[in-house]
């Protein structure tokens, strides 16, 4: 309601005010102003207005805003004279209301050039009937050459007006895309690390059963040798961790519903996901007020690949090589196909890894980062990734140095499994 209180507001201030700005084409009383363009614009870009209610508010604001003005101009001012010499553009804001109304303008938005035909339309005939009007009460002269006219400034007036209004909608809809944009890339970017949780989870599910199976097994040992009180102890752990087991399970269950509903196995061009992992991970880096320069290669002829596997690995490595850079450096991202092999390698110039520490960086729990406070981060993000890799069929390994004194990681997958829906 605020919002429509507004509109009519701005309305009933901007359009006479704008219906100021003028000039006479001709010798006489036709005269083109930009009330008309606005008053349309108006009516096109705010649809929350009624048509007829502004028509009826433009109509009044215009002529008692000209007989405000000829008051301060004229000495001996007469009310009366005023509103007989101003009155007939009260009808014109009003037919052109009624009409754009009828007509159900706003509903051919997808077809601009009928918009612009209409408008010249319903301009021609609001003319007319304020010149009828006039003819009447000033016995304005009605010609040929004014129809003409008319005419003339009507088409001229209605697609300019269109125009105008084409780049706003433009502009409108190109922010809306990037906005959805973004979202759609922080989506991705939630369920790609959701993905690798369940590859995790699974494989901690088939653990637990295991561990379940082997802690039965020797509760029935115990059992036998008639040591009772660790039997009952080897059986407990046993139901806590089928107890486990099913809660894996159920968490496993609920997150497959997730990426079966947002469709999110749908496959994408190569390039289309390195520019989303290059485009967060740029964020990311700004987040952390790094100045990092990325630097892409694609090789060879790629078919479209499964969108959340393949964000989810790549985009792994490449936020660790925005985490391992100081404050400035240089990532490159490589990718190639060779045979039936997607190799990928991830480059940084970071300060490396060192040589004592390289046989363990696939460790589940090892790191060498720290936060401020001194806590060390989890250190599953490469043991991850890794079990993700050579769960459906790949490797992953840490290159040697090369004369530049880059880290590198290579990935090698297989393009069957990326191209397969799961």
């Amino acid at each position: 309601m605020r919002e429509k209180l507004v509109a009519y507001l701005m309305l009933f201030i901007v359009v006479p005010i704008a219906g100021e700005l003028k000039f006479y084409p001709t010798e006489g009383d036709i005269r083109v102003s930009l009330g008309t363009p606005v008053f349309f614009f108006f009516l096109l870009f705010s649809r929350k207005i009624h048509p007829i209610l502004s028509g009826l508010l433009a109509g009044v604001a215009v002529v008692l805003f000209r007989i405000f003005l000829y008051g301060i101009q004229i000495d001996s001012f007469q009310f009366h004279d005023a509103f007989y010499l101003y009155f007939p553009v009260f009808f014109y804001y009003l037919i052109f209301a009624i009409l754009f109304h009828l007509f159900k303008v706003n509903s051919w938005h997808e077809k601009p050039f009928f918009i612009g035909l209409f408008g010249a339309v319903i301009e021609i005939i609001a003319s007319i009937a304020e010149i009828i009007c006039r003819y009447f009460t000033a016995h304005m002269p009605i010609t040929v050459h004014t129809f003409v006219l008319i005419g003339g400034i009507a088409i001229i007036r209605s697609f300019f007006v269109l125009g105008f209004f084409n780049i706003l909608i433009l502009r409108e809809t190109r922010l809306a895309e990037e906005q959805q944009r973004k979202r759609n890339e922080q989506i991705l970017l939630l369920i790609s690390n959701l993905y690798v949780e369940m590859i995790q989870l699974k494989k901690s599910t088939k653990n637990a059963e295991e561990l379940t199976s082997a802690c039965y097994g020797l509760y029935r040992d115990l059992k036998g040798l008639e040591n009772h009180h660790q039997a009952q102890a080897a059986l407990k752990i046993a139901g806590q961790m089928h107890e486990i087991k099913k809660d894996n399970q159920r968490i496993y269950a609920g997150l497959s519903k997730l990426m079966v509903k947002e469709n999110l196995s749908d496959n994408m061009d190569l390039k289309e996901i390195i520019e989303v992992i290059i485009t967060s991970n740029k964020r990311y880096g700004e987040m952390l007020e790094k100045s990092i320069d990325y630097q892409v290669e694609i090789l060879g002829e790629h078919p479209y690949y499964r969108t959340v596997i393949l964000f989810s690995l790549v985009n792994n490595l490449v936020s660790n090589a925005v985490e391992a850079i100081n404050e400035k450096g240089q990532i490159e991202l490589a990718v190639s196909r060779v045979d039936g092999m997607v190799h990928i390698m991830v480059s940084d110039n970071g300060p490396g890894i060192s040589e004592k520490n390289k046989p363990f960086i696939f460790e589940p729990g090892f790191t060498t980062k720290f936060d401020q406070t001194g806590i060390a981060s989890n250190g599953i993000g490469l043991s991850y990734i890794k079990n993700v890799i050579e769960n459906i069929g790949g490797e992953l390994q840490l290159l040697d140095a090369d004369e530049r004194n880059r880290t590198s990681f290579e990935i090698r997958l297989p393009v069957a499994s990326l191209i397969e829906r799961g």
